[in-house]
């Protein structure tokens, strides 16, 4: 009987218009550097500000970084069908108009369509959103997309480890999330407890 091939190993990137382009082009410069992982890049129009607000980068510098690159217009790509397998999608950051966007199903571009399909799919959706204050609406949304099977990841840094820099809270940041997805070793240290504790 014939066998089927093992489906290559594959990651969706979107990247929207909130603060912290940081994270989804640091996150595609570890799966780059990871390997094994095909990486699928999404940027919306707002997302593009932010990469040459924040970081001063170009779509030359950019789109190295993925092994493909969609347009966000193209919804009749690979990556908008739930036969096209994939280990699963995050938004880093998310928006609160992407998360609006996902939470109510509207599918208005590649980004809330291939997060549709990762849903409909029941494969990992990961949000890494960005706002603060949060307003009702944003918490709702939240709800809505966790009780739909997707992750709420806020990219709050962690103190714990005593980080030097802003590209340690970062790189912390971006582990923690990979490592949802089990794609090799566990890339963020695990938490070995307080050390000289008081005893009970």
């Amino acid at each position: 009987m014939e066998t089927r091939a093992a489906a290559p190993r594959r990651l969706i990137v979107a990247i929207t218009g909130a603060t912290g382009a940081v994270y989804g082009i640091r996150l595609l410069e570890t799966l780059r550097r990871l390997g094994g992982v095909e990486s699928h890049l999404l940027i919306s129009s707002a997302g593009w500000l932010n990469i040459q607000h924040e970081l001063q980068l170009s779509k030359e510098d950019v789109h190295p970084l993925a092994d493909v690159v969609h347009s966000v217009r193209d919804v009749g790509a690979s990556v908008a069908s739930g036969s096209f397998s994939t280990d699963g999608m995050i938004v880093a950051p998310c928006s609160m108009k992407t998360l609006a966007s996902i939470a109510h199903g509207l599918s208005d571009n590649l980004i809330a369509r291939a997060a549709d399909v990762t849903l409909k799919e029941r494969r990992r959706l990961v949000l890494m959103v960005r706002e603060t204050p949060l307003n009702l609406a944003h918490l709702r949304n939240m709800t809505a997309v966790t009780e739909m099977g997707g992750v709420i990841f806020p990219p709050l840094p962690a103190f714990y480890n005593q980080p030097a820099s802003i590209d340690e809270m970062v790189d912390h940041t971006v582990a923690r999330v990979l490592d949802l997805f089990a794609l090799g070793p566990a890339l963020s240290p695990a938490w070995p407890g307080l050390r000289n504790s008081p005893a009970e």
